[in-house]
């Protein structure tokens, strides 16, 4: 390492990477070393330097050398300062305390020229921030410029991921975020980006609760892109679009659900990861509806699975599917029974207790079930000889445990108990795991208190001793049980029934009192029980009961034994000579021995003699098998009859269901005359399936004064808790790096002080020139802090909790306009006095502070003015709302063909003062009100003040007015307007019925005032509601669409219109925005739509596009609705 020849000097190096570390204990030599190689006026030296103290940093070399490596940061080469910065990484992990004194200039490295020290720098603070993302929060506006300017795939895959740590901090982040990943997605091939671009929407989307209805399209365009890598033939992709469907999966289940099939087709992918990851997604795409089929799906898969480790997960899977939030989506518990009874059948299995585990929670917590319960684990029991094939510890005789105690717990419910009961006492129930056999004991004593008592209610005195007599007969093999527990159960139980068999020779009766030991339920134990009993006052569990014996007593001193001379004594004796006859026997008894033992390894004899002594083909036994026998157990019923008979059920409850709604109609008809729909649709949803059997929630139990269980505390090794620092606080003295300076003999004497009037004199005329120049250096500066200020940066985003101030919902009926002031559009201005006066604080060197604030005013006053003309040049365009390309569309459908600017207002009326548009904007929070906004533009040199809108009402529309006005009376509009300067103003309409078009006359009167004076003019208008201002663009799923059209209750009417020209995506954009509706599906040019009334009408269509026509077919709950809406979107699209 010392080598003044660079190739030893690498040497060096290397093989003290791969051998120091920080037990070494030379390592403390090396510091000097390596710090005069970091000032190496040769790169290669100080890159080898930085490249091996890189794999053997220590926390005391970290200390010694972050001021070194800091220092590299800022080096000319950018091969240098590249490394430096990588290694600042493995320095903070060793040394936490350089974090915040180097993370400035690690900041600065973000915007080196050089991409690959930019590169390295993204690198280390994504890395950092990994782990502690709140603390790089400040650092989101300089990582969003780099993420919106930097073409490196490798930098935008790591800011892309950082994001989607900051996006949960901070949800206004999500906001800003969306509109660049969605373009990146739509614009990138690389699949990798595309991944974690999807998996930052999603992160983003999860984070915006308030946003979520009107991100339906990011999230279906991120499901369309995750298809892509599902359906792609590369195994990595295919993993990693699952991986990112489950994530999606959380939150936006329907989504998800819509591709099942694509799900179900991963189960069949040769490569394991794959199908194990798509039995995850199935979990969460279950509902009540589907649950039996996709059950149904994975009990083939079952059977076909090869690999006992991939069956395994299926089992696994399918009683997770079914036992989820509660037992949630099972309709019918009889069906889930045969399941589990059907799956004892998998031999190898390592979960029979998962399926044991089921069983008993069914048993107990759906009472309903516990009579088919015990009919079904009775004849397990009866078959338990075909089930305890493996007797291995977990294997599928685990199931046994589970019928034993359901047979035992709930024996009331059992049509023939004395089966049973001979069926848990047979002698090859010995055979099974000792921790069967005890509950087989125990439970076959419950069965035996069942009978007795049934035999002594009945008088059958003679019946009841028989059974005592079977008992005393067959209890005996469990007390030569060479496990413990076993042996002690039957023990017990034996003498209870010998003291039982006597007190019936007696003729005393017994049943009622064997009944009471087993009086009550069972329920089952709270998890970490034990952990929560509290401890007694003053036992202390941590102090020795008997103190441990020093190391010294146990070396020095030997163990007594009791028995010392007895075994002096053997051990003098030498053992009896065995003669040739015994060894003869002893041989022949071990060769016995080992020819009945499966488990020993026989020697093969010779060749020859194998030869002559094998059989021929022919010689084998063949045992004809009777196929008529149904392969499976006998008594059993499968899971498909069940399946069959809750379709029926369902199917009868439908029909009774419909005949409700069809009485509740008659009578409405009855009432009313005219039917009027406001009711939901009568499709079938998951909360109108009732489930067979009801689920009851038993009470765990608890000891008495249970403590709350303390979370598991952190890793405290854990490197990465030491870097949880404040970046944003100021650096104190304290915090500064360490440098090693020489000492100095001698103090250095200040400098004399006359020399410092002469240069404050010298500086005297600069200073004035060069103040401008430090003016703009500041106002430069605070533009840059501007702009890396977090606050700042979102502010331009408005928060989720904030609604827009045109919105389509007005309070109180009684304030009928509300106006965009200028001052509520002058935000920015607020933050002006603040850095004025900062600014003064800063410049008091030369100054006094009166001509200062003079002159800072009139800056202030010059912005103001340039403020206000940019605003009044602003407001001279409408405040119209256009539309960007690929909105509408709720699927995300990935055309990239540019949609036309399109607006939402139309001209009202026009004259050479005024210019008036409007727009219709309807809220389903309110089913009898929309408001018109009006958009007045003064096109005159004159200023008209006195504004005053009146409309004359219909029967079936009204305008509102202030409380007091009559019908008569027009509404004052609340402000003026200047020469070229437009404003908005709401009023507010009720509604009666919405199945018609309306217009109402209307006039605008006001005073035109100029030079020459004023004069009182008019506008008069007439004013539109269509049939499209009462709907509002609802989201609607394909499953739920689907219900819809299949309910019959939905009249029908069609139109067709001829010579178009425009791209289908324009047309669906046109209709979408004009007449406000959804995108549901899109199949190449047939696309299905949807939209909703105030006032809860359903409109679904059909759009088909020809070569030069379209038609379009409708349903509505509304026929006079339907064929007015029809009319006006014919209209639209006549003109394209």
């Amino acid at each position: 390492m010392s080598a003044s020849k660079f190739t030893f000097k690498r040497i060096g190096y290397l093989a003290a990477s791969q051998c120091f570390h920080e037990g070494t204990d030379v390592i403390m030599l090396t510091t000097n070393q390596i710090r005069k190689d970091l000032s190496s006026p040769s790169q290669y030296d100080t890159g080898v330097a930085l490249t091996g103290l890189s794999c053997f940093v220590t926390p005391d070399l970290a200390r010694d050398l972050a001021n070194d490596i800091m220092t590299l940061m800022s080096h000319t080469k950018p091969y240098i300062r590249k490394k430096a910065v990588l290694i600042m990484y493995k320095v903070f992990l060793k040394y936490p305390e350089s974090l915040r004194p180097a993370f400035p200039r690690l900041k600065e490295k973000l915007e080196d020229p050089d991409p690959g020290v930019q590169s390295a720098a993204v690198n280390v603070i994504c890395e950092l921030a990994r782990r502690n993302p709140k603390n790089y929060l400040s650092l989101a506006p300089l990582f969003f410029k780099l993420m919106t300017c930097s073409t490196n795939n490798w930098v935008l895959i790591k800011i892309i991921k950082l994001f989607g740590a900051l996006t949960p901090l901070e949800p206004r982040l999500g906001k800003k975020l969306i509109e660049p990943l969605t373009n990146l997605i739509h614009s990138t091939s690389a699949m990798s980006l595309l991944y974690e671009c999807v998996n930052t929407v999603i992160a983003v989307l999860i984070s915006l609760s308030s946003g979520m209805p009107s991100h339906s399209a990011s999230i279906q365009l991120c499901v369309q892109k995750l298809r892509i890598l599902i359906e792609d033939s590369d195994q990595n992709l295919k993993y990693l679009g699952l991986l990112a469907m489950s994530k999606i999966l959380r939150t936006h289940p329907k989504s998800v659900q819509a591709h099942k099939d694509l799900i179900l087709q991963c189960l069949d992918d040769k490569d394991e990861s794959i199908r194990l990851r798509a039995l995850d997604l199935l979990y969460g795409m279950v509902s009540k509806k589907n649950l039996m089929e996709i059950v149904k799906k994975l009990m083939t898969h079952v059977d076909k699975a090869e690999g006992t480790t991939y069956r395994d997960e299926l089992l696994t899977k399918i009683i997770d599917i079914c036992s989820q939030s509660n037992y949630q989506y099972i309709t019918n518990f009889e069906w889930y029974i045969s399941i589990l009874v059907e799956l004892t059948r998998l031999e190898g299995t390592r979960h029979g207790h998962l399926i044991a585990a089921q069983m008993l929670d069914v048993a107990i917590r759906v009472k309903a079930i516990r009579r088919f319960a015990v009919s079904q684990m009775s004849a397990l029991l009866d078959s338990a000889h075909l089930v305890a094939s493996g007797t291995q510890r977990n294997g599928i005789c685990e199931v046994l445990y589970a019928a034993a105690w359901i047979c035992g717990e709930f024996s009331e419910h059992l049509q023939e108990p004395h089966q049973t009961l001979e069926a848990m006492l047979r002698p090859k129930v010995t055979t099974l795991p000792g921790h069967i056999q005890a509950v087989y004991v125990q439970n076959v004593v419950k069965l035996y208190a069942s009978i007795l008592l049934q035999k002594e209610q009945a008088g059958e005195t003679e019946a009841a001793q028989e059974v005592t007599q079977v008992m005393v007969e067959r209890l005996p093999q469990f007390v030569q049980s060479a496990d413990l527990e076993v042996q002690e159960r039957a023990s017990c139980i034996l003498q209870l029934v010998k003291h039982v068999q006597k007190l019936q020779a007696k003729g005393v009766p017994v049943a009622g009192e064997l009944s009471a030991l087993f009086a009550g339920e069972l329920n089952p134990v709270a998890p970490k029980a034990q952990k929560k009993v509290p401890v007694p006052e003053g036992l202390d569990l941590d102090a020795w009961i008997n103190e441990p014996p020093s190391d010294s007593e146990s070396e020095d001193e030997k163990p007594k034994a009791i028995f010392h001379e007895e075994e002096q004594r053997h051990t003098r004796h030498r053992p009896p000579e065995v003669d040739e006859e015994e060894l003869a026997r002893r041989r022949e008894a071990r060769k016995q021995e080992q020819a009945n033992n499966p488990f020993y390894i026989k020697s093969s004899p010779s060749p020859q003699k194998r030869y002559q002594d094998a059989p021929g083909v022919e010689h084998i036994p063949v045992v004809q098998i009777d196929l008529s026998v149904p392969l499976k157990v006998p008594g059993l019923p499968t899971s498909d009859q069940y399946v069959k008979l809750e379709e029926e059920r369902r199917h009868r409850q439908r029909l009774e269901r419909d005949k409700k709604k069809k009485r509740r109609k008659e009578k409405e008809r009855e009432k009313k005359g005219k039917h009027r729909r406001h009711s939901s649709l009568p499709t079938e949803s998951e909360e109108d399936i009732t489930p067979a059997q009801q689920v009851d929630i038993v009470t765990e139990e608890m000891p008495e004064n249970a403590l709350p269980s303390d979370e598991d505390d952190k890793d405290p090794n854990d490197p990465y808790r030491a870097l949880d620092i404040d970046l944003d606080r100021p650096l104190a003295d304290s915090e500064k790096l360490p440098i090693q300076k020489h000492r100095n003999a001698e103090a250095s004497k200040s400098p004399p002080k006359e020399d410092v009037p002469v240069v404050e004199k010298k500086s005297k005329k600069p200073k004035k020139k060069e103040k401008k120049h430090r003016g703009r250096e500041r106002e430069k500066k605070k533009e840059e802090e501007k702009g890396e200020d977090l606050d700042f940066w979102l502010s331009t985003t408005p928060p989720p909790a904030t609604a827009p101030a045109p919105g389509p919902s007005v309070e109180e009926p009684g304030v009928n306009a509300v106006v965009t002031t200028k001052e509520e559009c002058e935000g920015p201005r607020t933050e002006k006095p603040e850095d004025q006066e900062e600014d003064a604080a800063e410049c008091d060197t030369e100054h006094d502070t009166e001509r200062k604030h003079s002159r800072h005013k009139k800056k202030h006053k010059k912005e103001k003015g340039d403020h206000r003309s940019r605003d009044k040049k602003s407001k001279k365009k409408p405040l119209e709302r256009e539309v960007a390309a690929g909105e509408p569309v709720e699927n995300g459908a990935a055309e990239e063909e540019p949609l036309p600017p399109m607006s939402s207002y139309c001209l009202l009326a026009e004259n050479s003062y005024i210019k008036m548009t409007y727009d219709v904007q309807a809220s389903l929070q309110k089913d009898s009100q929309v408001t018109v906004s009006v958009i007045l533009e003064n096109q005159s040199s004159s200023f008209l003040q006195h504004m005053e809108l009146s409309v004359l009402d219909s029967l079936n529309t009204k305008m509102a007015r202030p409380e007091g006005s009559s019908v008569h009376d027009g509404v004052p509009v609340p402000f003026q307007l200047p020469p070229g300067v437009s404003n908005e103003a709401q009023f507010v309409f009720t509604i009666q019925s919405i199945v018609m078009a309306q217009k109402l006359k209307g006039t605008l009167s006001f005073i035109a005032k100029d030079a020459n004076g004023a004069t009182h003019e008019k506008l008069d208008f007439r004013l539109h509601f269509s049939c499209s201002a009462y709907l509002v663009t609802t989201p609607c799923y394909s499953d739920a669409f689907a219900k819809l059209l299949e309910s019959g209750d939905l009249s029908m009417s069609s139109i067709k219109v001829d010579g178009i020209s425009m791209s289908f995506q324009n047309l669906l954009a046109k209709i979408c925005f004009h007449h406000r509706f959804s995108v549901v599906e899109r199949v190449d040019s047939c696309a299905s739509m949807y939209s909703r009334s105030i006032q809860g009408h359903h409109i679904c269509l059909l759009v088909k596009k020809g070569e030069h026509s379209v038609s379009v077919d409708g349903k509505c709950s509304d026929p006079t609705l339907l064929s007015n809406l029809l009319e006006e979107m014919q209209a639209t699209l006549a003109q394209c």
